[in-house]
């Protein structure tokens, strides 16, 4: 059937997406509709001794002013921990944390009404320094540690023949979609309220409002609103509950929408954080042990901290075979600002520091850095540091020969890079090479329910998909389509915009939702065709045993017999069919199954250098990556572009710069991204290891290249320097001041591991004293 499971398919919203036709969020308008704004803290750490709301209330078109007193429901709310108040009480935790809304007849009302709001602030010292801030007085009465993971494995004290050791440091870095998060709210006839709004997860989202509300689930309904970006950062709560709380409080519908700086005020960015590492292996580059350990920085509020640091913690072995670890993490509360999901939750921060520990280790033993990869590979049948056994394709190997395979790029003249404007002419230009191998978990994990629902249904040909999956971008709705075209062979397909009236599809997150949703929907669609061809086989007197559907076409016996669309004229055929992920379990449980599953990637880069002014052109990055199935090769390319740009913003420009708790880039003046100027050519290809149980063996595909990207490119600038860069993003100081501290290598007398311990998971996750630094010597953890 054209159009199906493996064709280029167009987006279907691509035409309206060109033309600046696509209605997104932001665009959205309603009769009667009034403004939202919000007042925001300047302070990252104060108490509020007053709230003066009579100024702004007595200003002509001011319908609402809402305070923490004015919630009706819970006022806390949050995604993991419900930490975080709908409107400040009695203390700001970081800045820009909302303190008051309004609603007013337009824009710039409402702003003379925020500002006509007089607040007093106490100004308390702001604790920043995630160490400090894990260690020091509790800035909120749940404690400043998120969570504390220690685990080890095995024989942590074995030793090889040379151990490398050094600390690296990832910064900040913004989601930076391009449309501004927006919403509009609107009450509705039985006391409810309506949010149509850009948000990756629907169904948290109507949970969260109904917190604040106090209404009951049937009476918050929530629609997808269209979506210009997301990469994590819509995940969480910003204006949803705000503009429904004014939309009840007036009777009139309220829109909000941020500004540039106002969204990177309120969303999420990454987890900036510092890890230590230890590798020791023999003389032929086996891995003997591993150790590590890792301080993320939560900032104010919970939003996903503590699931990102076990993210962070258990992949910092890599898509390497490790048989004796000890590892520990912490992911803290300071009042700087709140951090949570984005595209690869916590692994390219534990990407960018393994890479460097295993080139480091190859390095020191005179091996390529391929080769000490390859020697390493995890395989399936392996066991995870963390207990779990790989039992489905684990083709770690195979993405590394891909990878060598693709042949390097040649005749192409040495580039001076700066970019348009800023070209280093007649500087020092200097290639280099490096290479990078990552894991990446895929879809919910440690118990998190990862489910989703789809409802087909099939008219004379025309089929209809509807479920609550959040499209962001991704290409879902092309994905949706293809389904419903191969399984039921339907002329045209539509894919209804996502709602709460259907169960949850969980959030458009941890590159799960063709995994999730796009399995509810193969299901239904086999649903559909099952009652079509019985409908079918009843009129022609035939076994449906025997009736299959191809190329829009129902066989008997592999003859045609009728087409879809005329097969039973004027008839529905509906069904709703649900998925669920096998189980998985915290750390430490005896099931040892944490992740549903994983995804591979290699990837090369090549750069080039000015090593007077240290700025970075990257040339070419070459891709092989474990994708189960291709079921759309165009789009699953745009993935695999888009994610080394993004990786390569990470490791080059990208840093939120916050000082004393303030934000002071929250431009895309001052906050760099990549642009097309500056995005290298991409050479991809995959390996297609089937999925156990999935339809078609797919698997998700959009986050493995961001988190292969933010080391390979820092790999290749280290190659063209010589220099040991430890520090994401990589500056021009960086590279024209040489800074940054070289690994730690040591020679040393092996000590093999103790019989008696291999083969050990003990798993700690109560917070002790005496935590220690970064860099210093760890004990064990206590064990039981």
């Amino acid at each position: 059937m054209s159009g199906g499971v493996g064709e280029s398919v167009r987006r279907p919203d691509g035409p309206a997406k060109v033309r600046g036709e696509f209605c997104y969020a932001g665009d959205l308008t309603a009769e009667g509709m009034l403004i939202g704004a919000t007042l925001r803290s300047p302070h990252p750490h104060a108490r509020i001794t007053r709230i003066d709301t009579r100024a702004a209330r007595a200003l002509p078109g001011v319908l609402a002013v809402l305070t923490a007193d004015d919630v009706p429901g819970d006022l806390h709310f949050g995604l993991t921990l419900r930490d975080e108040p709908v409107l400040a009480d009695g203390v700001v935790r970081y800045a820009g944390e909302p303190v008051a809304v309004v609603a007013a007849v337009d824009a710039a009302t409402a702003r003379r009404a925020t500002q006509a709001i007089e607040v007093g602030y106490e100004p308390l010292p702001a604790v920043t320094d995630p160490e400090l801030a894990r260690d020091g007085t509790p800035l909120h009465p749940d404690g400043n540690v998120y969570r504390h993971v220690s685990y080890g494995c095995g024989d942590p004290d074995a030793r090889g023949v040379v151990t490398v050791e050094n600390t690296y440091r990832i910064g900040m870095q913004d989601p930076a979609f391009l449309a501004p998060e927006a919403g509009l709210a609107q009450p509705t006839a039985d006391g409810g309220v309506q949010l149509e709004v850009a948000t990756q997860w629907l169904h948290s989202d109507q949970k969260q409002i109904g917190w604040a509300t106090g209404l009951p689930p049937e009476k918050v309904h929530v629609q997808l609103g269209g979506v210009g970006g997301a990469f994590g950062g819509r995940e969480d709560v910003t204006l949803q509950v705000h503009a429904c709380l004014l939309a009840l409080a007036t009777g009139r519908p309220v829109k909000m929408e941020y500004t540039r700086e106002e969204s990177f005020l309120a969303h999420r960015q990454r987890h900036p954080g510092t890890i230590w590492l230890r590798h020791s292996a023999d003389a032929d580059g086996k891995l003997i042990s591993v150790e590590g350990r890792v301080l993320l920085d939560g900032g104010a509020y919970a939003s996903t901290s503590p699931v990102v640091i076990t993210n962070t913690v258990t992949l910092l072995q890599g898509p390497y075979r490790v048989d004796n670890g000890r590892f520990e993490g912490w992911s803290v509360r300071t009042n700087n600002p709140s951090c949570g999901a984005m595209r690869g939750f916590g692994v390219p921060q534990a990407a960018f520091a393994h890479e460097a520990q295993l080139d480091a280790l190859a390095a020191a033993l005179g091996l390529e850095p391929l080769e000490i990869r390859l020697r390493n590979a995890l395989q399936r049948g392996d066991v995870a540091t963390y207990g779990q056994r790989f039992d489905a394709p684990t083709p770690v190997r195979e993405v590394i020969e891909g990878l060598q395979a693709i042949p390097l790029p040649e005749g192409i003249p040495r580039k001076a890079p700066g970019g348009v404007g800023r070209s280093a002419e007649g500087g020092e230009i200097r290639r280099g090479i490096g290479y990078a191998v990552t894991i990446k978990n895929l879809a919910f994990s440690e118990g998190h329910v990862d489910e989703s629902t789809a409802e087909v249904s099939l008219c004379d040909g025309h089929a209809t998909v509807h479920t609550a999956c959040a499209e962001v971008g991704q290409g879902f709705v092309t994905v949706a389509e293809q389904v419903a075209r191969t399984v039921l062979g339907a002329s045209t397909v539509e894919v209804t915009q996502p709602d709460t009236l259907i169960a949850s599809a969980g959030s458009t997150s941890a590159s799960r939702q063709t995994m999730a949703s796009g399995t509810a929907v193969h299901r239904a669609c086999l649903a559909v065709r099952d009652r079509l061809l019985d409908r079918v086989a009843r009129a022609h007197g035939l076994d449906a045993a025997e009736l299959t559907v191809a190329d829009g076409v129902v066989c008997a016996a592999g003859k045609p017999l009728t087409t879809v669309a005329e097969a039973a004229p004027g008839q529905i055929f509906r069904a709703t069919e649900h998925f669920q992920h096998p189980d998985t379990y915290a750390l430490g449980s005896p099931e040892a199954r944490m992740y549903v599953g994983y995804g591979f990637s290699a990837q090369r880069a090549v750069v080039d250098v000015d090593v007077e002014l240290g700025l970075v052109s990257v040339v070419q990055v070459a891709s092989c990556q474990d994708v189960g199935a291709v079921i759309n090769p165009t789009q699953l390319l745009g993935q695999i572009e888009g994610g080394i740009v993004q990786g390569m913003g990470l490791a080059l420009m990208e840093a939120v710069v916050v000082r004393d708790g303030l934000i002071t880039n929250p431009d895309f003046q001052d906050y760099l991204i990549p642009t097309i100027v500056d995005a290298p050519e991409v050479v991809s290809t995959y390996v297609t290891d089937p999925q156990p149980g999935m339809p078609h063996g797919w698997k998700g595909v959009g986050e493995p290249p961001l988190c292969t990207a933010v080391p390979v490119v820092a790999a290749a600038v280290r190659a063209a320097t010589g220099l040991p860069l430890p520090s994401v993003p990589i500056k021009p100081e960086h590279i024209a001041l040489g800074l940054g501290t070289a690994p730690t290598v040591s020679w040393t007398t092996p000590r093999p591991a103790d019989p008696a311990r291999a083969a050990q998971v003990v798993v700690d996750e109560e917070p002790r004293d005496a935590l220690g630094t970064m860099a210093e010597e760890g004990a064990a953890p206590a064990r039981h």
